[in-house]
């Protein structure tokens, strides 16, 4: 009687019968109740065994319908192209690349998968076989052994063997990717909340790559792209055939620089350098994102390559100097109210809008409001408006743009700010004001 009801209990227990009932069957031995509670907990596993029944048919007819697909799957792909083939392979597996040190960590991880796949069907093997062969069921009775040195000794060779034969080639491609000696061009990649600075040192031009998805999409009004979230303003261009050191830091917080098909990825961490390098093969744009959790933006930092010949970059480097000229000449220039709020609408929404948001009401306390706040507002908040956005402002989160953006971004950002959102101010502030503050603070550092 007293093994009845323990049996009881558990059952109950297990088939969530009422905590009530339980109470009673602890002091009780009704012999009544506990077969009304053992029919009860009969139909109760009924209920279960048929629910688990059901799943199991449904998991058999979706692996006999996913085998009965299999030969038009295979005739489907053999249509495709190349790339689109390639595509497809690189959704369930890690991308081949597109660099010499991306295939060779390809092939790696593929030798390895099989290693682990050749030890799971030995090991899962005899294990099943045991157990099939041995069975209780006819009559097998369990040996009583232990302590064969010569086992032992085997089961401990042979993965040191399997560890050595699999160090062996990764120790090799490790030396080769820790080997930025002899590049051809020297890339300085900065991380910013929340865009990438890069630097050609060779070539003396440097540009910013911003977040560029457009915000429609980010909020489910337009239907998402296919490269959504790993859109760029400005790609890193690169020629190809090239031996490229990158050269990796922080501004602000620790970042991370990732781009699958490059097999590169490499902490950038403020007041360190870590070097990394890559010769890319073929044309074409390569993505990736920060990969170290780097603020409130972290899921909107990008990594957009973009490698082409070496006339397209001598032609791309050629432009870019271009652009300094042209910031500089626009640095002194004299300009419209139509001008700098056509312009500083477009900085904003690149540079500010991911904290002050697009309307200006800001994320207070944080991120405060610039619509209708006192130092956007007043002729007094004037110059310390322009001082915050060339400077930043200590021991918050608003960082000094003076190094981001020219004169002339900075003047219409500023003037945008000061004349958006119902503002109104009718200010203007010129890039020629912005040149003369900042070489105002630069000499007087100076002296």
């Amino acid at each position: 009687m007293r093994f009845t009801v323990f049996f009881v209990r558990c059952i109950s227990w297990i088939t969530y019968f009422p905590h009530k009932s339980l109470r009673y069957f602890s002091s009780t031995t009704d012999t009544s109740l506990i077969n009304k509670s053992y029919h009860f907990t009969l139909s109760r596993l009924n209920l279960v065994k048929n629910k688990v029944r059901c799943q199991v048919t449904k998991m058999i007819a979706a692996l006999l319908l996913l085998i009965a697909n299999v030969p038009r799957v295979i005739a489907d792909t053999s249509t495709k192209t190349h790339d689109t083939l390639k595509t497809a392979i690189n959704e369930w597996n890690m991308p081949v690349g597109v660099t010499e040190i991306s295939r060779e960590v390809f092939s790696l991880h593929m030798i390895i998968f099989w290693i682990c796949v050749a030890i799971a069907v030995v090991v899962f093997g005899v294990m099943f076989w045991s157990l099939i062969k041995y069975r209780h069921s006819k009559k097998h009775k369990a040996a009583n052994f232990h302590e064969n040195t010569l086992v032992e000794i085997i089961w401990t060779a042979v993965p040191i063997l399997i560890l050595v034969g699999m160090a062996v080639p990764a120790t090799a491609t490790l030396k080769k990717m820790y080997d930025p000696s002899d590049a051809d061009i020297d890339i300085l990649v900065t991380g910013y909340q929340w865009r990438w600075r890069y630097e050609h040192i060779n070539e003396e031009i440097s540009y910013f790559s911003n977040f560029a998805t457009p915000e429609d999409e980010i909020r489910n009004v337009a239907e998402k792209s296919e490269q959504y979230l790993l859109q760029v303003d400005n790609p890193l261009v690169v020629p190809i055939n090239k031996k490229i050191r990158f050269l990796l830091t922080s501004n602000d917080v620790i970042h991370s620089w990732w781009v699958p098909e490059l097999a590169v990825k490499k902490d950038a961490i403020p007041g360190f350098i870590n070097e990394s390098w890559t010769r890319i093969t073929e044309p074409g744009l390569y993505r990736g994102q920060c990969t170290e959790l780097c603020g409130r933006n972290h899921g909107f930092m990008p990594v957009v390559i973009k490698a082409v010949s070496e006339d397209d970059y001598q032609t791309f480097v050629a432009s870019q100097r271009a652009d300094i000229i042209a910031q500089q000449q626009a640095s002194t220039q004299t300009k419209p109210m139509t001008e700098l709020m056509s312009s500083g609408e477009q900085v904003y929404a690149t540079y500010c809008s991911a904290c002050h948001q697009a309307n200006g009401m800001g994320i207070p306390p944080a991120f405060p409001a610039l619509a209708g706040s006192k130092i956007a507002t007043t002729a007094e908040g004037r110059q310390q408006h322009i001082d915050i956005v060339l400077y930043g402002k200590a021991g918050t989160a608003m960082p000094a743009f003076g190094d981001m953006l020219s004169a002339a971004d900075v003047a219409a950002v500023v003037t945008y700010e000061r004349n958006a959102w119902g503002n109104n101010t009718n200010d203007l502030v010129q890039p020629s004001e912005i040149t003369a503050i900042s070489e105002g603070k630069l000499t007087a550092a100076k002296e």
